[in-house]
């Protein structure tokens, strides 16, 4: 379980794979990703392809990432959800916030 954060040397694109339960317990972890980029006018991809769950608390966490990269003007895209997590964001419309 955990967080594992890499920039692309070519165009500075930044992902952000959470491995495991993406809970509360990972709030630290997640925030310190990304607190050291730039932020407004960075792309950020969030790789869910190895979560098995996520809850309201990883909601809260996905946007403040989306305030720290310029709110409406963000540029996140979501991707490799299993079914069950995908649901989860479904029913929260994060796919109106996010690129899902």
């Amino acid at each position: 379980m955990g967080i594992n954060m890499t920039v692309s040397a070519d165009d500075g694109k930044v992902t952000i794979a959470v491995t495991g339960k993406f809970d509360f317990q990972l709030y630290d972890e997640f925030r310190a990703s990304y607190a050291d980029t730039a932020g407004n006018g960075t792309e950020y991809v969030i790789d869910l392809s190895d979560t098995e769950y996520l809850d309201s608390s990883a909601l809260g966490m996905l946007l403040l990432l989306r305030e720290h990269a310029g709110g409406e003007s963000s540029s996140i895209e979501i991707t490799q959800a299993t079914p069950e997590v995908r649901k989860i964001l479904d029913v929260a419309n994060f796919g109106k916030l996010f690129k899902l």
